[in-house]
């Protein structure tokens, strides 16, 4: 039988850099040699890519291939860069378009869009260097309710995030998320259960199939930031939760509204917090959910009975347009 060629592309120019290389791993472990030649595509921190050790243009490196599984993360990989480079060579690949990747890995443009759709999103306000002066600050602190969270607008894996209670909380959380980009998001702090919800597309007979909801359990007033995201033991998560029948239907409306709203394709993975009593509030959307073992998504697939190399098969398929499971 003749095996379909995919490029495993991982690492890339980003601050989640490592991160992809675990999660490229695991798509070449868990490939089927079956019915897949894998091939390792290393991209470096400089955007070089490479193939069988040497540096090629993405032509080069792509030529003799069927389709491309896309494992980056971050900048370039998760922005629309690699998608644009990728239609351009009329390359087909998993994961969402150019359009719906910039949208989702932009915090802002997303929270318009899911506004737009009538879907709940923290009030945020966007901050430039130019805010982080001191007079400048104190004024956005007096203003701005607190506690807040301060975030990097347009990356990704909760790297320099942080909970905001003072003003040298403010100062700190700042200095931190400039490491990470040049402009930041101060939102409102939502107290109430915070969680992630993996979408699927056409599996199971479903047009928009949600996984089970993980319940994320932490400090009251702390994140489930970059170190407790991939480390063990740093926050507690439930496969299953504890949310009511009626959070679990307000929970995967919005969440599939939120894939649609920025156009998201073939899977997806949304974070979001539902308060007692206003509703579930969407913080944003993960258009290449991490494939790690620490992961959410993989914990998810788990949890309903998915091996991994079945997921993979199902993604190959949807970028092929053909399917795998129903």
């Amino acid at each position: 039988m003749l095996k379909t060629r995919v490029a495993v592309l991982r690492g890339g120019p980003s601050s989640e850099y490592d991160i992809s290389l675990q999660s490229g791993k695991v798509v070449l472990d868990n490939l089927s040699e079956e019915h897949y030649s894998p091939q390792d595509i290393f991209i470096d921190r400089s955007g070089v890519w490479h193939k069988s050790g040497l540096p090629k243009d993405p032509h080069e490196a792509l030529r003799d291939i069927d389709v491309v599984f896309n494992a980056l993360h971050g900048k370039y990989g998760e922005d629309g860069k690699l998608q644009t480079i990728l239609d351009q060579l009329s390359m087909p690949y998993t994961g969402s378009g150019a359009l719906s990747s910039a949208l989702g890995m932009n915090k802002v443009l997303a929270k318009k869009h899911f506004t737009q759709k009538g879907l709940k999103t923290p009030y945020y306000k966007l901050l430039g260097v130019e805010d982080a002066h001191k007079e400048k600050l104190i004024e956005i602190f007096r203003t701005f309710p607190h506690p807040s969270v301060v975030k990097p607008y347009d990356s990704g894996s909760s790297l320099g995030v942080s909970v905001v209670n003072s003003f040298a909380d403010l100062q700190n959380a700042l200095g931190k998320a400039f490491e990470y980009s040049n402009q930041i998001l101060l939102e409102e702090y939502i107290d109430g259960k915070e969680g992630t919800l993996g979408i699927i597309e056409n599996f199971r007979n479903k047009e928009y199939y949600p996984l089970l909801p993980i319940e994320i359990r932490r400090d009251k007033n702390s994140v489930f930031g970059f170190d407790t995201k991939y480390n063990e033991g740093g926050v507690r998560e439930l496969s299953q939760g504890k949310f009511t029948k009626e959070e679990l239907e307000q929970i995967e409306k919005a969440v599939i509204e939120a894939h649609k709203s920025i156009h998201a394709r073939h899977y997806s993975r949304t974070d979001f917090i539902i308060h007692p009593r206003r509703g579930v509030y969407i913080l944003e959307v993960n258009t290449l959910p991490g494939l790690t073992k620490e992961s959410l998504l993989p914990k998810s697939l788990e949890t309903i009975g998915v091996k991994i190399s079945d997921f993979l098969h199902h993604l190959v398929g949807l970028a092929l347009k053909r399917p795998q499971i129903s």
